[in-house]
């Protein structure tokens, strides 16, 4: 079994704490109060997520994700 490496992308809740998505995923994210912890709950989902597509014999998705920040005036 190889490792996999997901995009997490990690969004500050307006009611405080973090909570994330895994767009290669849909559907797969968690939550914390600190940023640490929401992408450490969001591990354990993607595991989850991958351990359930095996059990069901369906594809692991290969994550195709292009990352790119920009910068404006503000």
């Amino acid at each position: 079994m190889s490792d996999i490496e997901y995009t997490v992308i990690v969004h500050e809740d307006e009611d405080g704490g973090f909570w994330t998505d895994v767009p290669a995923l849909p559907g797969t994210g968690s939550q914390g109060d600190t940023v640490e912890e929401a992408v450490q709950n969001t591990r354990e989902a993607v595991s989850l997520m991958v351990e359930y597509l095996r059990s069901r014999g369906e594809p692991i998705p290969a994550p195709k994700d292009l990352v790119v920040k920009i910068t404006v005036a503000a």
